[in-house]
């Protein structure tokens, strides 16, 4: 569970003697009425039978009325041990948000310019040279992606290590559609240099930078970015990761194929990390009401529509997703679907997990959108005012977003 949100924390690693306090409502103690819980299973049960996961873990808090943190279903389809909600999973693109972070805390301490060329920091990459470690965050450095290239690869053989500038190079080779900084382009390469970049300005690794800067200040306990060789959590239990893959009539979703050991390398800081959902939503609000930053960093102040058509409410700003009032991050690595939100003015926060990766990465997002529908409805707790502002979706719209996605049979409606 995540702690109240009115806790004052530490941040002595980030800068000396700076504390600063989440500027939310508390969480008020218990579980969310049983109407609401009921509304979230179904839901959560119906992306599974979309996706064809067998497993899901869940956290929801609405400070107004109680929280619903759960595992839900079992390690394979059918089989294996009943998953729960302490499991750590691969958190996917999250990593893009702390690894934003990360480039904010350094340039605070005057150990790099958001407006640094990437040239300075990493060599032998001339087509870059123009690009800025802000553009690089913001997604907008019109460098191209490396996933969509590489996933039949990761699939065949998981435990090989890549080299981040091998993945970088793979989104440098794709043809640029635009000028760096005139338009978002979503870019894990650029993620994967920035690590780079953070990584030779500080000379720290990215996994000891993101321990320094958001999981030692926020006590992350079970968030960490592991090492390159393929491997399950370093501690504690471990939920399976899958992939179905196509069949002579549809997709195979009732044998997928296990990918729960996966090079970590695969991802790097674009989607690394190793999380759990509780420390997921503390990551979320922290995200959302700025915590980790300092007053005059202006992260979502610019954003961006992250594709031709986007609806309004739906833009992109500092390696996070912005939803109407929801600010988070949602994506996938091989085996996992991910996904947190939090709302900086009445605390509502969502974060989850799907074990099969198959359907890509709109499911989460969809997902998660419907349990902030569902649960910004609930009744609030004796004492307590929910509160008037909505988002700007429905339920029953991400419902049928998610069955438009699915590639698996679907339960009977």
């Amino acid at each position: 569970m995540i702690a109240a949100l009115g806790l004052v924390l530490s941040l002595a690693g980030c800068s000396v003697d700076k504390t600063v306090a989440l500027d939310s409502p508390t969480q008020v103690s218990g579980s969310l009425p049983d109407d609401t819980v009921q509304q979230l299973e179904n839901a959560v049960a119906f992306a599974m039978a979309a996706t064809g996961s067998s497993g899901a873990i869940v956290g929801v808090w609405a400070p107004w009325s109680g929280s619903w943190v759960e595992g839900i279903g079992t390690q394979r389809i059918g089989a294996g041990a009943a998953i729960t909600a302490d499991m750590q999973f691969r958190a996917g693109k999250i990593t893009r948000a702390m690894t934003c972070d990360v480039m904010y805390a350094l340039a605070e301490q005057e150990k790099i310019s958001l407006d640094d060329s990437i040239s300075t920091y990493v060599s032998g990459v001339p087509e870059a040279s123009q690009v800025t470690l802000g553009q690089l965050c913001e997604s907008t450095s019109g460098i191209g992606s490396y996933a969509s290239q590489l996933l039949p690869l990761w699939l065949s053989n998981p435990a090989r290590t890549w080299d981040p500038r091998e993945l970088a190079g793979y989104g440098l080779g794709r043809e640029r559609t635009t000028e760096p900084g005139t338009a978002y382009v979503d870019s894990d390469a650029g993620y994967v240099m920035l690590g780079l970049a953070l990584e030779r300005a500080s000379g720290q690794s990215a996994a000891s930078l993101i321990q320094q800067y958001i999981v030692d200040p926020l006590d992350l306990a079970a968030t960490y970015l592991p090492a390159a060789a393929a491997a399950e959590a370093d501690s504690g239990p471990w939920l399976t990761g899958h992939h179905s893959l196509p069949v002579e009539g549809g997709m195979n979703c009732t044998d997928p194929l296990d990918i729960t050991e996966l090079s970590a390398s695969v991802g790097f800081t674009d989607s690394g990390i190793v999380s759990t959902i509780a420390d997921l939503g503390r990551y979320g609000q922290a995200l959302a009401t700025g915590v980790l930053l300092t007053e005059d960093v202006d992260r979502f102040d610019h954003p961006l529509a992250p594709y031709a058509g986007a609806p309004a409410w739906y833009s992109a700003s500092g390696g996070a997703v912005i939803a109407g009032s929801l600010i988070g991050q949602t994506g996938l690595i091989p085996g996992y679907l991910s996904a947190v939100f939090s709302d900086p003015v009445t605390g509502l926060t969502v974060a989850l997990v799907l074990n099969n990766s198959a359907v890509g990465p709109g499911v989460a997002a969809s997902l998660a959108w419907q349990l902030a529908a569902i649960a910004s409805k609930a009744a609030a707790a004796a004492g307590e005012t929910a509160p008037e502002a909505g988002l700007p979706w429905s339920a029953e719209q991400n419902h049928d977003a998610i069955a438009a996605a699915a590639i698996c049979p679907l339960p009977t409606q």
